[in-house]
């Protein structure tokens, strides 16, 4: 089965424990996501993070309501943590986040994202792809506005087929 990754790359401007404590508020998730989402957490909060830790969320994809819960599988502040979907509409989506200081300061915060769409590589072609960048592109938008940061500092998203 096909399998395509998504990598993203940015550098903002803030010490990696700053950086690293937002993402490591549940909360903060639907600031990243775009409202045409209607993205919410229904776990209840806060959230403790950590290897096991599950939160589940409602939203909507092109009028269609979903319910998603993802799994914290790794968890090492302020270095990387890792969550996986467990329930929604991927056949698989694993998400690692990785934060690295920048030798001349602040952090690169960094996305690597395998997944495996329904009804595969026709709808990756159709739509998922093109949602998938739209959604990285607000949230890159949305990191920027919040911690400072420039365009010039983001690398452009990439996605590729790993595994067939």
């Amino acid at each position: 089965m096909r399998t395509w990754e998504l990598r993203a790359r940015l550098l903002l401007p803030r010490p990696r424990p700053e950086v690293f404590a937002f993402f490591a508020d549940a909360r903060n998730l639907e600031a990243l996501t775009p409202a045409f989402l209607r993205f919410r957490i229904v776990t209840p909060q806060p959230i403790e993070m950590k290897p096991g830790a599950r939160i589940d969320y409602r939203l909507r994809v092109h009028g269609f309501p979903l319910r998603w819960t993802t799994e914290i599988t790794a968890w090492e502040p302020p270095h990387r943590f890792v969550d996986d979907q467990l329930r929604g509409p991927y056949r698989l989506w694993v998400h690692e986040h990785t934060f690295e200081e920048a030798a001349g300061g602040g952090t690169f915060v960094n996305d690597r994202v395998r997944y495996r769409p329904p009804f595969g590589r026709f709808a990756n072609w159709l739509v998922v792809e093109r949602d998938v960048r739209s959604i990285f592109g607000y949230r890159t938008r949305a990191l920027l506005e919040r911690f400072g940061g420039r365009e010039e500092d983001v690398e452009p998203v990439r996605i590729g087929v790993v595994a067939d």
